[in-house]
């Protein structure tokens, strides 16, 4: 098992970015969770087996039909064994 946050930025809040994500991560038996931030990005936890992981986040770089992905940037972390994936709260008080 392997775990990944991802900061997604372009134009990805008000898209369906979140929803969809969370669609896909459930398709491809990813947990995790997802959230908007307030500077306007997308911020994401991952944690599965390394090839679903690896799809759900090159799903991120092209993101849902009406988001405009500029940059995804990734950084590896320790799995805390998360079931489920799910849509939390805003961070930064939006």
């Amino acid at each position: 098992m392997i775990r990944r946050r991802m900061v997604v930025s372009g134009d990805v809040h008000g898209v369906f970015f979140r929803d969809t994500c969370r669609r896909t991560a459930d398709e491809l038996g990813v947990s995790g969770w997802v959230r908007n931030l307030a500077d306007g990005t997308v911020e994401a936890v991952c944690e599965g087996e390394p090839e679903s992981v690896r799809e759900l986040v090159d799903w991120a770089h092209e993101g849902p039909p009406l988001a405009t992905v500029d940059a995804v940037s990734v950084r590896e972390e320790e799995p805390e064994g998360l079931t489920g994936f799910e849509i939390r709260p805003t961070a930064g008080g939006v």
